[in-house]
């Protein structure tokens, strides 16, 4: 059962103590069940039968590829690089469904509110196991229209041409002062990337964004003479008690290939 006889012996004399009756008789030959004992034996054996259904069913579960998986990821990365990959999962396992939630806010996988997560930062905090698959590039994005037709009339800190504002945010500001660009004004307060993203393909100006994104549209280029920035990477995290479900398991590998294939595009190769 498990234990030693002292342990056991313990255990009976507790169930005795708290059931305010005694179920075993103690002799030479062990113990035998008292009038008591045998009237309690067969609802002992109907509990002991429904509890080995119900782990069986749970330890099943963490066998199968079925069930749900709860998803966190930026909207950017979802839009253009994840639905891809998401139908040819789902394809493949029909049976597993995935919840899918968009923010550029953190889910916290500690406090139980996703099961894994794709985040691109520099250190994880979370409480969480985690892959890190590789640097993710921030480069000045802009259209090729918008490169050659303004670039050339810029003055040499970039008097002449226009960043898409973010609003109030210090770190892309103290990015823009870094820049190849300082000068350059400042135009809108457009706190929302895939926002900027449009904008740049529109022609309004430049913008920091993941360099990713010129390999998906075209018509976008890096802006010549200026640096990248890998500070941060892109990770995927899980909860460590997941680590062993089979479903998730299948999912987290099969995210990871699919987002390692497009290292070079994360990397702005």
């Amino acid at each position: 059962m498990g234990g030693t006889h002292a342990t056991l012996r313990r255990q009976v004399e507790a169930l005795e103590s708290q059931l305010g009756t005694q179920l075993f008789r103690r002799g030479a030959d062990g113990l035998s069940l008292t009038a008591a004992g045998q009237r309690l034996l067969p609802q002992a054996l109907d509990a002991e039968a429904a509890l080995l259904k119900g782990f069986n069913a749970v330890q099943g579960l963490d066998r199968e590829a079925s069930g749900r998986i709860r998803l966190s990821a930026d909207p950017m990365t979802a839009h253009y690089l994840l639905a891809p990959v998401l139908a040819e999962f789902a394809a493949l396992y029909p049976e597993i469904e995935i919840e899918l939630r968009l923010a550029y806010t953190l889910d916290s996988i500690a406090r139980n509110e996703t099961d894994v997560s794709i985040r691109h930062a520099a250190e994880i905090e979370d409480d969480a196991v985690g892959r890190k698959l590789f640097p993710l590039s921030i480069g000045v994005v802009a259209s090729r229209d918008y490169i050659d037709r303004a670039l050339p009339e810029a003055g040499r800190k970039g008097q002449g041409l226009s960043w898409i504002g973010y609003g109030d945010v210090p770190e892309l500001a103290a990015m823009i002062a870094a820049s190849a660009f300082p000068e350059a004004r400042i135009r809108h307060s457009v706190p929302d990337p895939e926002m900027h993203l449009h904008l740049v393909r529109a022609g309004a100006g430049m913008t920091f964004l993941a360099t990713w994104v010129t390999s998906v549209f075209p018509e976008l280029q890096r802006v010549p003479g200026t640096e990248l920035d890998q500070r941060r990477a892109t990770w995927i995290l899980l909860h460590g008690e997941l680590r062993r479900v089979r479903r998730v398991r299948l999912f987290v590998d099969y995210l990871c290939d699919a987002l390692l294939e497009r290292r070079a595009a994360f990397l702005g190769s």
